[in-house]
Protein backbone atom coordinates (compact mmCIF):
# COMPACT_ATOMS: atom_id res chain seq x y z
CA UNK A 1 0.00 0.00 0.00
CA UNK A 2 1.72 3.47 -0.71
CA UNK A 3 2.02 5.64 2.35
CA UNK A 4 -0.04 8.86 2.12
CA UNK A 5 1.35 11.93 3.98
CA UNK A 6 0.91 15.95 4.52
CA UNK A 7 3.53 18.14 4.16
CA UNK A 8 3.26 21.79 5.28
CA UNK A 9 3.96 23.67 2.72
CA UNK A 10 4.56 27.86 2.44
CA UNK A 11 3.49 30.23 -1.33
CA UNK A 12 5.16 33.10 -1.75
CA UNK A 13 4.06 35.31 -4.51
CA UNK A 14 7.09 35.34 -7.39
CA UNK A 15 8.03 36.99 -10.16
CA UNK A 16 10.74 37.47 -13.05
CA UNK A 17 10.86 41.23 -14.59
CA UNK A 18 13.38 42.60 -16.99
CA UNK A 19 14.37 45.64 -16.10
CA UNK A 20 15.92 48.44 -17.95
CA UNK A 21 14.46 47.72 -21.33
CA UNK A 22 10.72 47.98 -22.74
CA UNK A 23 11.05 44.55 -24.44
CA UNK A 24 10.64 41.05 -22.91
CA UNK A 25 14.19 38.78 -22.84
CA UNK A 26 15.82 42.23 -22.99
CA UNK A 27 17.72 44.19 -20.00
CA UNK A 28 18.03 42.74 -16.65
CA UNK A 29 16.12 39.96 -15.23
CA UNK A 30 15.11 39.84 -11.70
CA UNK A 31 13.21 37.95 -9.62
CA UNK A 32 10.84 39.29 -6.85
CA UNK A 33 9.29 37.57 -3.89
CA UNK A 34 6.52 39.10 -1.75
CA UNK A 35 6.80 37.94 1.70
CA UNK A 36 3.61 37.94 3.99
CA UNK A 37 5.35 37.24 7.24
CA UNK A 38 9.38 37.20 7.86
CA UNK A 39 11.39 34.26 6.19
CA UNK A 40 13.60 32.20 8.08
CA UNK A 41 17.14 33.51 7.37
CA UNK A 42 18.45 30.59 5.47
CA UNK A 43 15.73 30.70 3.23
CA UNK A 44 16.74 33.99 1.35
CA UNK A 45 20.29 32.78 -0.14
CA UNK A 46 18.26 29.19 -0.81
CA UNK A 47 15.58 31.34 -3.08
CA UNK A 48 17.97 33.35 -4.83
CA UNK A 49 20.47 30.22 -5.62
CA UNK A 50 17.29 28.44 -6.76
CA UNK A 51 15.98 31.46 -9.32
CA UNK A 52 19.48 31.35 -10.41
CA UNK A 53 19.71 35.00 -11.57
CA UNK A 54 21.98 37.94 -10.90
CA UNK A 55 19.60 39.31 -8.19
CA UNK A 56 16.54 38.15 -6.27
CA UNK A 57 14.93 40.56 -4.40
CA UNK A 58 12.65 40.11 -1.15
CA UNK A 59 10.04 42.71 -0.22
CA UNK A 60 8.33 42.45 3.26
CA UNK A 61 6.19 44.13 5.43
CA UNK A 62 7.41 46.79 8.02
CA UNK A 63 4.04 46.08 9.82
CA UNK A 64 1.77 43.59 10.42
CA UNK A 65 -0.73 45.53 8.69
CA UNK A 66 1.01 46.83 6.17
CA UNK A 67 -0.21 46.00 2.96
CA UNK A 68 1.29 45.63 -1.04
CA UNK A 69 -1.39 47.35 -2.65
CA UNK A 70 -2.01 50.02 -0.44
CA UNK A 71 1.21 50.89 1.94
CA UNK A 72 4.02 52.93 0.66
CA UNK A 73 6.99 52.02 2.61
CA UNK A 74 8.50 48.19 2.56
CA UNK A 75 11.58 46.56 3.87
CA UNK A 76 13.68 45.14 0.08
CA UNK A 77 16.98 42.88 0.86
CA UNK A 78 18.61 41.33 -2.48
CA UNK A 79 21.01 38.65 -3.24
CA UNK A 80 22.69 37.20 -5.69
CA UNK A 81 22.99 33.48 -6.15
CA UNK A 82 25.89 33.38 -3.49
CA UNK A 83 25.67 36.72 -1.09
CA UNK A 84 23.63 39.20 0.18
CA UNK A 85 24.73 42.61 -1.50
CA UNK A 86 24.20 46.30 -0.36
CA UNK A 87 22.74 47.65 -3.31
CA UNK A 88 20.67 46.29 -6.57
CA UNK A 89 19.69 49.16 -8.90
CA UNK A 90 17.25 47.07 -11.50
CA UNK A 91 16.16 44.46 -8.57
CA UNK A 92 14.59 47.79 -7.01
CA UNK A 93 13.05 48.89 -10.19
CA UNK A 94 11.86 45.70 -10.49
CA UNK A 95 10.27 45.58 -7.25
CA UNK A 96 8.97 48.93 -7.74
CA UNK A 97 7.19 47.28 -11.25
CA UNK A 98 5.62 44.56 -9.28
CA UNK A 99 3.92 47.16 -6.79
CA UNK A 100 2.69 49.71 -9.04
CA UNK A 101 1.60 47.43 -12.29
CA UNK A 102 1.01 44.05 -10.57
CA UNK A 103 -0.25 44.49 -6.78
CA UNK A 104 -2.26 48.11 -8.30
CA UNK A 105 -0.60 50.63 -5.70
CA UNK A 106 -1.36 54.03 -6.30
CA UNK A 107 0.95 55.89 -3.71
CA UNK A 108 2.36 58.47 -5.94
CA UNK A 109 5.99 56.97 -4.36
CA UNK A 110 7.55 53.93 -2.43
CA UNK A 111 9.73 54.06 0.00
CA UNK A 112 12.00 50.84 0.22
CA UNK A 113 14.39 50.49 3.69
CA UNK A 114 17.32 48.49 2.78
CA UNK A 115 21.03 48.15 4.07
CA UNK A 116 22.20 51.71 1.38
CA UNK A 117 19.18 53.36 3.47
CA UNK A 118 15.81 54.58 2.20
CA UNK A 119 15.71 54.73 -1.38
CA UNK A 120 12.63 55.97 -3.01
CA UNK A 121 11.13 54.95 -5.81
CA UNK A 122 8.27 56.76 -8.21
CA UNK A 123 5.98 56.70 -11.24
CA UNK A 124 6.97 58.51 -14.60
CA UNK A 125 5.42 59.09 -17.84
CA UNK A 126 8.48 57.06 -19.56
CA UNK A 127 9.08 54.65 -16.37
CA UNK A 128 9.91 54.41 -13.05
CA UNK A 129 12.65 56.74 -11.37
CA UNK A 130 14.39 55.02 -8.45
CA UNK A 131 16.55 57.47 -5.97
CA UNK A 132 19.83 56.02 -5.33
CA UNK A 133 22.88 57.30 -3.74
CA UNK A 134 25.75 58.85 -5.97
CA UNK A 135 29.00 57.35 -5.56
CA UNK A 136 32.43 59.35 -5.85
CA UNK A 137 35.26 57.73 -7.30
CA UNK A 138 39.74 58.39 -7.27
CA UNK A 139 41.95 57.69 -9.41
CA UNK A 140 44.52 54.73 -9.50
CA UNK A 141 47.74 54.35 -10.13
CA UNK A 142 47.75 51.99 -13.27
CA UNK A 143 51.11 50.12 -12.19
CA UNK A 144 49.88 48.75 -8.84
CA UNK A 145 47.03 47.01 -10.79
CA UNK A 146 48.33 46.02 -13.91
CA UNK A 147 47.70 42.59 -13.75
CA UNK A 148 44.31 43.79 -12.93
CA UNK A 149 43.63 45.80 -15.88
CA UNK A 150 45.15 43.40 -18.42
CA UNK A 151 42.53 41.01 -16.80
CA UNK A 152 39.94 43.12 -17.85
CA UNK A 153 40.67 44.40 -20.78
CA UNK A 154 43.87 43.05 -22.18
CA UNK A 155 45.71 45.01 -24.73
CA UNK A 156 43.19 47.89 -25.28
CA UNK A 157 43.74 51.06 -24.66
CA UNK A 158 42.86 52.89 -21.19
CA UNK A 159 41.90 56.90 -20.97
CA UNK A 160 41.30 56.58 -17.15
CA UNK A 161 41.25 54.21 -13.64
CA UNK A 162 39.08 54.97 -10.91
CA UNK A 163 37.73 53.41 -7.55
CA UNK A 164 34.68 54.16 -5.68
CA UNK A 165 35.85 53.07 -2.25
CA UNK A 166 32.26 52.85 -0.95
CA UNK A 167 30.84 49.97 -3.31
CA UNK A 168 34.33 48.78 -4.34
CA UNK A 169 34.01 48.76 -7.94
CA UNK A 170 36.76 49.80 -10.09
CA UNK A 171 35.87 52.01 -13.28
CA UNK A 172 38.23 51.31 -16.16
CA UNK A 173 37.59 53.46 -19.04
CA UNK A 174 38.40 53.51 -22.17
CA UNK A 175 40.55 55.38 -24.86
CA UNK A 176 38.10 57.69 -26.88
CA UNK A 177 39.69 56.25 -30.03
CA UNK A 178 37.09 52.95 -29.60
CA UNK A 179 33.49 52.86 -30.50
CA UNK A 180 30.66 50.68 -28.62
CA UNK A 181 31.57 48.03 -30.96
CA UNK A 182 34.86 47.35 -29.77
CA UNK A 183 33.52 47.34 -26.34
CA UNK A 184 30.74 44.71 -27.05
CA UNK A 185 33.41 42.56 -28.89
CA UNK A 186 35.77 42.89 -25.88
CA UNK A 187 36.44 39.14 -24.20
CA UNK A 188 36.25 39.48 -20.46
CA UNK A 189 37.18 35.89 -18.34
CA UNK A 190 35.66 36.65 -15.09
CA UNK A 191 37.95 33.86 -13.50
CA UNK A 192 40.89 36.01 -14.53
CA UNK A 193 39.27 38.84 -13.02
CA UNK A 194 39.36 37.00 -9.33
CA UNK A 195 42.89 35.38 -9.66
CA UNK A 196 44.07 38.70 -10.47
CA UNK A 197 43.15 41.02 -7.63
CA UNK A 198 44.78 40.11 -4.89
CA UNK A 199 43.62 43.25 -2.20
CA UNK A 200 40.48 41.70 -1.27
CA UNK A 201 38.70 45.42 -2.03
CA UNK A 202 36.99 44.70 -5.13
CA UNK A 203 33.56 43.13 -5.30
CA UNK A 204 32.86 44.73 -9.36
CA UNK A 205 34.41 46.11 -12.77
CA UNK A 206 33.15 48.38 -14.84
CA UNK A 207 34.18 49.08 -18.61
CA UNK A 208 32.95 51.86 -19.82
CA UNK A 209 33.57 54.24 -23.04
CA UNK A 210 32.14 58.06 -23.98
CA UNK A 211 29.62 57.97 -26.24
CA UNK A 212 28.03 59.64 -29.00
CA UNK A 213 27.59 56.22 -30.07
CA UNK A 214 24.26 55.52 -31.57
CA UNK A 215 22.27 52.34 -30.69
CA UNK A 216 18.38 51.65 -30.94
CA UNK A 217 18.55 54.99 -33.41
CA UNK A 218 19.57 57.01 -30.22
CA UNK A 219 22.83 58.82 -29.14
CA UNK A 220 23.84 57.96 -25.35
CA UNK A 221 26.28 59.79 -23.76
CA UNK A 222 28.27 56.63 -22.02
CA UNK A 223 27.91 53.13 -22.61
CA UNK A 224 29.28 50.52 -19.89
CA UNK A 225 29.80 46.61 -19.75
CA UNK A 226 29.99 45.46 -15.71
CA UNK A 227 31.35 42.26 -14.39
CA UNK A 228 31.11 40.90 -10.58
CA UNK A 229 32.08 37.79 -10.29
CA UNK A 230 33.11 38.32 -6.32
CA UNK A 231 29.31 38.34 -6.29
CA UNK A 232 28.70 35.12 -8.62
CA UNK A 233 27.72 37.24 -11.28
CA UNK A 234 30.13 37.16 -14.24
CA UNK A 235 28.60 39.54 -16.48
CA UNK A 236 25.28 41.31 -15.32
CA UNK A 237 23.29 42.59 -17.81
CA UNK A 238 22.02 46.35 -17.05
CA UNK A 239 23.40 47.26 -13.31
CA UNK A 240 21.71 50.08 -11.78
CA UNK A 241 24.00 50.05 -8.66
CA UNK A 242 27.14 50.90 -11.17
CA UNK A 243 25.67 53.77 -12.96
CA UNK A 244 25.59 55.04 -9.28
CA UNK A 245 29.22 55.19 -9.74
CA UNK A 246 29.19 55.71 -13.96
CA UNK A 247 26.95 59.28 -13.04
CA UNK A 248 29.26 60.82 -11.29
CA UNK A 249 32.30 59.85 -12.81
CA UNK A 250 30.45 61.10 -16.28
CA UNK A 251 28.55 64.11 -14.91
CA UNK A 252 32.34 65.46 -14.02
CA UNK A 253 33.56 64.50 -16.75
CA UNK A 254 31.21 66.10 -19.63
CA UNK A 255 29.86 68.20 -17.36
CA UNK A 256 26.27 67.42 -17.78
CA UNK A 257 23.60 66.37 -15.00
CA UNK A 258 21.54 64.78 -17.71
CA UNK A 259 22.69 61.40 -19.33
CA UNK A 260 21.15 59.04 -21.27
CA UNK A 261 23.51 55.81 -20.92
CA UNK A 262 23.22 52.51 -22.04
CA UNK A 263 24.87 49.01 -20.82
CA UNK A 264 25.92 46.67 -24.06
CA UNK A 265 25.92 43.43 -22.77
CA UNK A 266 24.52 40.63 -24.87
CA UNK A 267 20.67 41.54 -23.26
CA UNK A 268 21.26 45.46 -22.92
CA UNK A 269 19.30 47.96 -21.35
CA UNK A 270 19.02 51.72 -21.35
CA UNK A 271 19.02 54.28 -18.05
CA UNK A 272 18.07 57.61 -17.86
CA UNK A 273 20.43 59.56 -15.08
CA UNK A 274 20.11 62.56 -13.57
CA UNK A 275 22.45 64.03 -11.27
CA UNK A 276 21.23 66.17 -8.62
CA UNK A 277 22.78 68.71 -6.21
CA UNK A 278 21.92 66.63 -2.84
CA UNK A 279 24.95 63.50 -3.44
CA UNK A 280 22.09 61.18 -5.15
CA UNK A 281 20.88 60.23 -8.44
CA UNK A 282 17.58 59.13 -10.05
CA UNK A 283 17.90 57.11 -12.84
CA UNK A 284 14.76 56.13 -14.61
CA UNK A 285 14.34 53.07 -16.75
CA UNK A 286 11.10 50.36 -17.75
CA UNK A 287 10.37 46.96 -16.95
CA UNK A 288 7.94 44.04 -18.13
CA UNK A 289 6.92 41.57 -15.98
CA UNK A 290 7.20 38.03 -18.45
CA UNK A 291 6.13 35.44 -15.11
CA UNK A 292 3.95 35.73 -12.57
CA UNK A 293 3.85 32.88 -9.93
CA UNK A 294 4.12 30.77 -6.26
CA UNK A 295 7.01 29.77 -5.35
CA UNK A 296 5.97 26.66 -2.90
CA UNK A 297 8.21 25.90 0.12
Amino acid sequence: MQESFCRKTMQISTFIVDAFTRQPFSGNPAAVCLLEKELDEDLHQKIAAEMNLSETAFIRKLEPTDDFSRSSRFGLRWFTPTNEVNLCGHATLASATVLFHQKLNRNPSLTFVTRSGELYTRQAEDGIVIDLPLYSTYKQDRQEIEELIKAAVGDSKVQDIRYSPDTKKLLVRLSDNYERLDLEKLKVDPQNLLRAEKTGNLEGVIITLKGGFCGNNKSYDFCSRYFAPWHGVPEDPVTGSAHAVLSSYWAETLGKTEMLAYQCSRRGGELKITVRGDGRVDIRGQAVIVLTGNLVL
